[in-house]
């Protein structure tokens, strides 16, 4: 039963994790935009669209930096977690946004968030090819959507009673932006090593 491996309740939290800031970046950052930057509508149109810009170049690059090690001879565990680990090292750095009031910088570290956070989940959404064969991927894939749909509604009610109570965006943004580094650490323990699945002595 998949639900009771470790690996793939490791990956589905570590996406729970990771789209719990992926939902707040997303849906958050135009409000920020107009809340701490005072952007009205015109410059929110020319300037917002560059982080979300940035995350699509992001989809392309972690795929491709996984794919260049393996061409290269590197084993799948080192190919897929040396980009995991380089997206989610990128994850950190939005935690200054509060303390900048530049736009380009703002934007900068938002477009870094958002390049990390698309790199860190087309890669996550690799590794169900790894650890099972082909007729349990419909089932582990539709895990670990489901664990990172209910990281964004979380996440999401987290952020909204934060900022009703006045904490303002630093320490929403400081938790967020801690999130797939802990979501990295744990799908090491829980996934030493990129393998199929074993049940009994079969593949899963």
């Amino acid at each position: 039963m998949l639900l009771g491996r470790r690996q793939i309740l490791g990956v589905a939290f570590a996406k729970f994790l990771s789209d719990a800031a992926w939902y707040f970046y997303l849906f958050w950052l135009p409000k920020y935009l107009f809340d701490a930057l005072h952007f009205d509508l015109a410059r929110a149109g020319s300037l917002g669209w560059i982080p979300y810009a940035a995350s699509g170049v992001g989809c392309v690059v972690g795929g491709g930096l996984s794919s260049v090690l393996l061409r290269r001879g590197t084993t799948v565990n080192f190919a897929r977690k040396l980009a995991l680990g380089a997206s989610a090292a990128l994850m950190p750095w939005v935690m200054l946004v509060p303390h900048s009031q530049s736009v380009p910088v703002v934007l900068f570290l938002f477009s870094l968030a958002f390049f990390g956070q698309q790199s860190w989940s087309t890669l996550v959404m690799i590794l169900p090819t790894d650890l099972v064969p082909r007729r349990a991927l419909g089932k582990f894939a539709g895990i670990v959507g489901m664990g990172g749909a209910f990281g964004g509604v979380v996440f999401q009610q987290f952020a909204g009673w934060m900022l009703d109570h006045g904490s303002g965006y630093g320490p929403v943004l400081v938790v967020a932006a801690s999130l797939h580094v802990i979501a990295f650490a744990l799908i090491c323990l829980a996934v030493p090593k990129l393998d199929l699945i074993t049940f009994r002595g079969k593949t899963a």
